[in-house]
């Protein structure tokens, strides 16, 4: 059933039109579910898991005529069942069944009402089992990164908390645990002395692959055409290739074909693999601004048309966790890719803590094999212990390109709902008043409709608390207008004499 139906003013072809499209969620989806069965230890995301299977299939079909053909009749369109897919089938099945005067009693029970909004419930325990309690005035939580100062500055950490942090993330590929630990003290003390809670999530740095060291005539700017010898290690003297960088990672260098597209720098250089020699990479820029771009070291390279294979765990990472796991709530999960990449996160933390199933998951969805995979990454995280999943906009811009970035969140946010797991809005919200102390209109609107989400992260910058003070306000403003994507009808007074 593709949505297709002859009659868009006949109710009775509508009716049999939905109870074909229902038995098809149930049978393809309960089909899913019975092979998700053996990963959920947790018994509440049963219910959760099985929504997240009706749902797949459910958006497997094209439902712009059927929807279309609902709203006349004053029904649901199904345009906001991700959390509940077979209570809101089954509630306008029964609806329209009176209309074509069908015995109920051969359709679909009609869902209780605690039944149809339980998935809204049970995306709320989620959320707070993740970040605690949901703060007074807003219904979405605020994160924020802490600088290197907030392990000397008590202050900064006191100011953050007081104007509306509820959950503060160090960043695991800079600092050390010294310096964690003191931020960690700072952010418990301004707790006691504001009688407020903040919950600490902590980010595995992961194999980010970087520029290591760098050579290039001085004043040199990159421009279209220019070479760039991309090398397995120390750039050295060279005529034929005189702009070199080394990578960082140079294992991920046997993975590249040519042709293939290389970004470098989140996206501000782009550049193709154009020979492949004994030294490395030869890469051609095809992307440059007019001005031309510096390439410089310790710039993140992206490769998004190939399967870069490593594991997400490095020896760093395992090292970090010794820490992170008896002083974090969250743990951040870099660059993961696949279920067995959870499995051993999981097994990690297993060897660590009695009981590693209290400590909180974020995925940090930033490649396009961890799109394609994210619903076996929820189940497999879910499954087990508190999770939730991190949009991180900015390497997943770069790997499925800018023009996809606004649908691809959208459609992680769905099934995330779907699955009743929290999402972390993040990557660059509110970036020009963080760093300059004045925001964009652009980027006010970003911030407002991050409201979609459970949480929202800001980066560190000179005027952070600013921003924790706008964003505080922009988002309790928000909370009488929109949850999730549903219209809130709050009175309007904009246009009232």
């Amino acid at each position: 059933m593709n949505g297709q139906i002859s009659d868009l003013s006949n109710p009775k072809e509508l009716l049999d039109s939905l109870l074909d499209l229902r038995r098809d969620i149930c049978d393809r989806g309960s089909e899913t579910f019975t092979q998700w069965r053996p990963f959920i230890e947790q018994r509440a995301f049963a219910i959760s898991a099985q929504n997240l299977a009706y749902y797949l299939v459910l958006r497997r079909h094209d439902l712009r005529q059927l929807q279309t053909a609902l709203m006349p009749w004053g029904l649901s369109s199904l345009g906001r069942s991700e959390a509940r897919v077979m209570e809101s089938l089954d509630a306008v099945i029964q609806t329209l069944g009176v209309i074509c005067d069908r015995d109920s009693r051969t359709l679909p029970p009609r869902p209780r009402l605690s039944a149809f909004f339980r998935g809204n419930r049970m995306l709320e325990r989620q959320t707070k089992a993740v970040f605690g309690e949901t703060p007074e005035n807003r219904s979405v939580f605020i994160m924020v990164t802490f600088p290197a100062e907030a392990a000397t500055d008590y202050d900064l950490v006191r100011d953050l908390l007081k104007y509306g942090m509820n959950c503060a993330r160090i960043n695991c590929a800079h600092d050390s645990a010294t310096e964690w630990a003191a931020m960690i003290a700072n952010l418990r003390r301004a707790e006691q002395e504001l009688g407020r809670s903040c919950k600490v999530h902590m980010d595995l740095a992961g194999p980010k692959n970087r520029t290591g060291e760098v050579a290039i005539p001085e004043g040199k700017r990159l421009f279209k055409g220019d070479r760039i010898l991309l090398r397995r290690d120390t750039p050295k003297t060279s005529e034929k290739y005189p702009i070199q960088a080394s990578c960082q990672i140079p294992e991920v260098l046997d993975q590249v074909k040519i042709g293939a597209p290389v970004w470098i720098d989140e996206g501000k250089l782009g550049t193709r693999v154009e020979k492949i020699v004994d030294d490395g990479l030869v890469l051609e820029v095809t992307h440059a601004r007019t001005k031309g771009e510096r390439l410089r070291p310790d710039k993140g390279i992206n490769f998004p048309e190939t399967l870069i294979r490593l594991a997400p765990l490095t020896e760093k990472d395992k090292q970090d966790l010794d820490f992170i796991a008896y002083n974090a709530d969250i743990i951040g999960y870099s660059f993961v890719q696949e279920a067995e990449d959870i499995e051993a996160l999981q097994a990690e933390l297993a060897a660590r803590l009695p009981d590693p199933r209290k400590i909180a998951i974020i995925a940090k969805i930033e490649t396009k094999r961890a799109v394609q995979n994210l619903p076996e990454l929820i189940v497999r995280a879910a499954g087990r212990q508190p999770f939730g999943v991190m949009i991180a906009r900015g390497d997943l811009a770069v790997e499925i390109g800018y023009e996809r970035l606004a649908e691809i969140q959208e459609q992680i946010l769905w099934l995330c709902e779907a699955a009743h797991v929290p999402v972390i809005w993040a990557t660059q919200v509110l970036e020009q008043l963080v760093k300059k102390g004045t925001p964009s209109r652009a980027e006010m609107t970003d911030a407002a409709m991050s409201q979609r989400a459970e949480c929202v992260m800001l980066n560190k910058g000179p005027y952070v608390v600013d921003a924790v003070k706008i964003l505080d306000d922009v988002l309790a403003r928000m909370k009488g207008h929109q949850i999730k994507k549903t219209q809130q009808m709050r009175e309007l007074q904009s246009w009232q004499p």
